[in-house]
């Protein structure tokens, strides 16, 4: 037989489980740099570290200018977009590329699920420490 006190621990402690329940749906992971290299694997079809492709090389490209790699064929488009590459406008640009800059040439549709996204900009902050981003190997 319960007492109004244990039903009252009961009641209590199952609110408790539910807004922790709540709290860990909302959680998310932190970004995986190792599975952003994973995610990085759709971008190799245009896409180098340390070199031009089709696509710009990506060595360097955290706090760079949109389009300003000298001597690479950026579209006008990205050529007059006023962007700074950061976490913020990577996940931006890399949720909608032809949304956000309209006329951009490349043609991806983008990165649609939000850890990949933020899996492969921490995977890029960390390959432009390492040896493969030398300040040599990406001049603007």
């Amino acid at each position: 037989m319960s007492t109004g006190r244990q039903t009252f621990s009961r009641a209590a402690l199952l609110a408790c489980l539910a807004t922790l329940g709540l709290a860990a749906q909302t959680v998310q992971a932190a970004p995986d740099a190792a599975r952003g290299e994973q995610v990085y694997a759709r971008c190799l079809g245009c896409h180098a570290l340390a070199s031009d492709r089709v696509g710009p090389r990506h060595c360097g490209l955290i706090g760079r200018r949109a389009a300003s790699i000298g001597g690479f064929d950026y579209s006008p488009a990205l050529q007059r977009a006023d962007i700074v590459w950061n976490e913020k406008t990577l996940n931006r640009f890399l949720t909608n590329p032809m949304r956000v800059v309209p006329g951009t040439s490349m043609t991806y549709d983008g990165v649609p699920i939000a850890a990949d996204r933020d899996d492969l900009i921490a995977y890029l902050k960390k390959v432009n420490t390492e040896a493969v981003c030398n300040p040599e190997s990406h001049k603007p």
